[in-house]
């Protein structure tokens, strides 16, 4: 299939890590982890999460004002000139919202259901819609007046890279000019609880592919763009395609072999006519748990063989952000390549000093020898050892998000 040139908007972002792109790309370059801390769940257990404090958040426009919808509309407010021009342009009705997301209002349902326990009454304020898996993207449309296709996705961890993806396939079809993409979630007691549960939630801050690790920590997190058929936003990354696959191992734990994972990537490489030496960066899924990074380390070196790509995981800086992650860590990718663009073009012109800028990884560096081993960029930078000319320019970025059920997805984003 040729493609079409899709466009990106510049991303708007909430995270522990930053509440704007550029202190989440600070973040992610100096492996700040300030943020993520101890909480009390109700199940009187304590977690590391990377929630945002609810000091920091303003109350939302939404009809259901609660911690998710505080979190969704302070990163759309952030592109919501974005969506102006789209509407403008093209009409409310050729504005689409695909939205990634897992949480189904927790905040209400939770408190509402033990009221009904203890009284046999729900509050007064409690509505079922609340806990309808469309209301992050209705809120969307309600808020911008937008009139297209209205879709909620709910994949577990690649819920936004699935969001994303039908996005960019309405626009294809012509059922839409532009959309509203991303993805938000939060680390609720709710998920906190569900995820210790199936005992993959670390006791220690999240450690991906150390011989050390002990599962994830998860976060909250929010990240919109606006993707478009025209260059409607200066010269910004584009879509340049993407792979999916559905192995359907196990309702939670993925294909060991990285068939899977494997299979997404390869697709998103052909699908978007990028050859793997092409490939400057990944943004690996590694969650942190046994099975999910040691699968896709597998996948990864055994499409990228010899190609020692830079690779990290920004998880351990943000939190597993769960249906917001693909968005989140696509943002991410975003930023690499317009900063570092930015730093080669001023090296041309005034002959600064040029080193290529990527994410780093926070972890320990014990590497588990049993699975493969990745270009892994640390504190070390040791996976910068290509890469330190002048001649490397950063064209184009892998991220990787795979989800329970074996639903995975690969995007890739560059110039």
């Amino acid at each position: 299939m040729l493609l079409m040139n899709l466009y990106f908007s510049k991303p708007g972002v909430m995270s522990c890590a930053g509440y704007n792109i550029e202190e989440l790309w600070n973040s992610v370059l100096t492996g700040n982890q300030k943020n993520i801390k101890k909480v009390k769940a109700c199940d009187n257990e304590e977690y590391f999460a990377a929630r945002i404090p609810d000091t920091d958040l303003k109350p939302s426009s939404a009809r259901y004002d609660m911690k998710i919808m505080r979190i969704e509309e302070a990163a759309l407010m952030q592109i919501s000139e974005e969506i102006q021009t789209v509407k403008n342009k093209y009409g409310p009705e050729r504005v689409a919202v695909c939205v990634g997301s897992c949480d189904n209002g927790t905040e209400f349902s939770v408190a509402g259901h033990r009221k009904y326990f203890e009284s046999g009454k729900f509050p007064e304020n409690y509505n079922l819609e609340i806990q309808g898996a469309d209301y992050v993207s209705t809120f969307i449309a309600e808020k911008f007046g937008l009139r297209g296709p209205v879709n909620t996705f709910s994949t577990a961890c690649s819920s936004s890279a699935g969001a994303i993806i039908k996005a960019a396939e309405m626009l294809y079809a012509d059922i839409a000019d532009a959309a509203v993409v991303g993805g938000i979630d939060i680390a609720s007691d709710t998920t906190l609880i569900g995820f210790s549960s199936l005992e993959a939630v670390s006791s220690e801050l999240t450690n991906p592919f150390s011989k050390n690790r002990h599962g994830i920590t998860l976060g909250d997190g929010a990240a919109f763009f606006v993707l478009t058929k025209e260059k409607l936003f200066g010269e910004t990354p584009k879509l340049l395609g993407w792979g999916e696959s559905a192995d359907a191992y196990h309702a939670t734990s993925p294909d060991p072999s990285g068939a899977g994972a494997k299979k997404a990537i390869m697709r998103a490489l052909e699908n978007s006519r990028v050859s793997k030496k092409d490939v400057g960066y990944i943004n690996l899924h590694g969650t942190g748990t046994k099975f999910n990074d040691s699968m896709e380390a597998k996948a990864v070196s055994e499409v990228f063989q010899d190609v020692k790509v830079p690779a990290s995981t920004t998880k351990p800086v943000t939190g597993h952000t769960l249906g917001a992650a693909a968005a989140l860590e696509l943002s991410i990718c975003w930023k690499a390549l317009i900063q570092n663009k930015i730093d080669l073009e001023n090296y041309k012109k005034n002959q600064e000093k040029y080193t290529i800028k990527l994410p780093l990884q926070v972890w320990d560096g014990e590497y588990d020898t049993e699975i493969p081993q990745l270009n892994i960029i640390d504190k070390n930078k040791k996976a910068f050892e290509a890469y330190e000319s002048a001649d490397y320019e950063l064209k184009v970025c892998l991220s990787n998000s795979f989800a329970f059920g074996g639903a995975n997805a690969s995007l890739v984003i560059g110039w």
